[in-house]
């Protein structure tokens, strides 16, 4: 999903000539790939945006320290490990969009967005009938 995002949508709406999706661990691409591919592609400076909404560990310390070894292989190259999203404005407007568009499926208004397709996991439920139906 991480790459279909970055191939399709990121990279039409950015104004950027070198766009790379990247995983922090147990998935490629890594972050030394992703790295490496912006460097081979002509790149002089590489920013990786974690997709995460807060900071934590991952982006104090775990990505900075991937990112370095990654650099420590392109002498010159600059790097920037941008902020996460965090509590950006147009959050809460990310936030809404999610959940009419989840409220309009559970009654039967559109399909399971892209990160539920073919899960079945949106659906309402309560705790007395786990598989409950559309709202009234």
């Amino acid at each position: 999903m991480l790459e279909e995002l970055t191939r399709g949508a990121i990279t039409d709406t950015l104004d950027y000539d070198i766009v790379e999706p990247a995983h922090m661990e147990l998935a490629e691409p890594s972050i030394a790939t992703a790295f490496d591919a912006c460097v081979a592609r002509g790149a002089t400076t590489v920013v990786i945006q974690p997709y995460f909404l807060l900071p934590g560990k991952h982006w104090n310390q775990d990505i900075p320290e991937l990112a370095g070894a990654a650099a420590s292989r392109h002498p010159g190259v600059a790097y920037l490990v941008a902020a996460p999203f965090g509590v950006h404005p147009l959050m809460a407007d990310v936030v809404s969009a999610r959940v009419e568009y989840c409220l309009a499926h559970v009654r039967g208004e559109v399909p399971e967005c892209e990160a539920c397709a073919g899960s079945g996991r949106c659906r309402l439920q309560t705790a007395d009938a786990p598989e409950a139906s559309a709202p009234a």
